[in-house]
């Protein structure tokens, strides 16, 4: 029995193993419980955990198979008892276990008669095979029997390409998912009082036998962290919603909101319209919108009721720099763009920097 403790406020959460089996070398169950937990925790952790679980974590699987001498996936082999779509099948259920990066080669090279399973596949030094008594086809005669393979480390259901590979070349579904299934159950306890109730949070976790659930679990709560600690260094600063087409539409939102780019339409998009109709075009009609401004540059120029290339030009670098918030690094990035965009043909009142 596993347990574990972490320190929150003033609350200790307590987690352990409370029951743990083996059924085969392919399915693993663990039981695990945290407590105690305030009201309504339960369920955010249930739910967050069971999905990391079932979509985050990584598994190994045999993604392709190669053989010259099959013309086409439903094609029947003489002296092989599995057609060549049932031997894909019984490739795609090979567990495998590896920490790899990328993909590797792999290959089988039997001669019959016997059966071939997987302690047949010739692996690289990264890969292991959870159960080497996997079944994957029956040669009735004394033929030889060769496949290459390609295998990945993926998550997830990872379906194959639906554009023809060369002939002798067959993707496969593979099922980089260790965690088969998971479950999660909250049992509340307490005086009768409901704001001192609290609660146990009970996960079940069925494996493949390439992790245990306990890796499992340790592997999704990383996975789960690595997602939120972006939240706590992101840069604080005004947010400024833009709406294109819209000029008079601002939205100020307050101080130290988290700081968003929007995919905004960028300049480069319009570049060989604006060639063609540059004599056309007066510059109070081109937004700065459309140019590729940084959040915190295009906020200030907002504020400062700066809206088109027109009102830009009127300023010189010391107006800008008169603005709030403005640097010097905000007015050298503002004339890099526009000695960038040279078929406008215009500059800034010049003062040197």
């Amino acid at each position: 029995m596993v347990r574990e403790k972490v320190r929150i406020s003033t609350r200790t959460l307590q987690w352990k193993c409370v029951e743990s089996r083996v059924y085969s070398k392919r399915l693993y169950f663990g039981r695990f419980l945290l407590s105690p937990l305030m009201k309504g925790q339960a369920d955010t952790i249930g739910i967050a955990m069971r999905r990391a679980l079932l979509g985050e974590i990584e598994g190994t699987g045999i993604t392709r198979a190669k053989s010259d001498k099959i013309p086409h996936e439903f094609w029947t082999i003489k002296g092989i008892q599995e057609s060549v779509h049932e031997i894909l099948m019984n490739l795609k259920g090979i567990v495998l276990r590896s920490n790899l990066y990328g993909t590797r080669d792999a290959s089988i090279c039997v001669k019959g008669p016997g059966y071939v399973t997987a302690q047949h596949i010739i692996l690289p030094p990264s890969v292991e095979i959870v159960d080497n008594r996997q079944h994957i086809a029956l040669l009735r005669e004394p033929i030889d029997f060769g496949i290459e393979l390609k295998i990945e480390r993926n998550r997830g259901y990872c379906r194959k390409p639906t554009k023809k590979l060369q002939d002798g070349i067959y993707s496969i579904d593979a099922v980089c998912m260790p965690v088969r299934n998971v479950n999660y159950s909250v049992h509340s306890y307490g005086n009768g009082n409901e704001n001192e109730t609290q609660e146990i949070l009970f996960l079940e976790i069925w494996t493949n036998g390439s992790l245990t659930p306990k890796e499992a679990l340790h592997e999704a709560s990383r996975k789960l962290i690595d997602l939120f600690i972006p939240f706590l260094h992101v840069e604080q600063e005004n947010l400024y919603i833009p709406f294109l087409h819209e000029e008079e539409e601002n939205l100020h939102l307050e101080k130290n909101q988290h700081k968003i780019t929007l995919p905004l339409f960028t300049f480069h998009d319009k570049l060989a319209k604006l060639r063609k109709n540059q004599k056309e075009i007066p510059l109070k009609s081109i937004f700065i919108d459309q140019l590729e401004l940084t959040p915190k540059i295009y906020n200030c120029l907002k504020r400062s009721n700066i809206h088109t290339l027109s009102d830009l030009l009127k300023n010189s670098q010391e107006d800008l720099m008169k603005i709030e918030h403005f640097r010097m690094e905000d007015v050298k990035h503002i004339l890099s763009i526009l000695e960038m965009e040279k078929h406008f043909a215009m500059d800034l009142p010049k003062n040197p920097i």
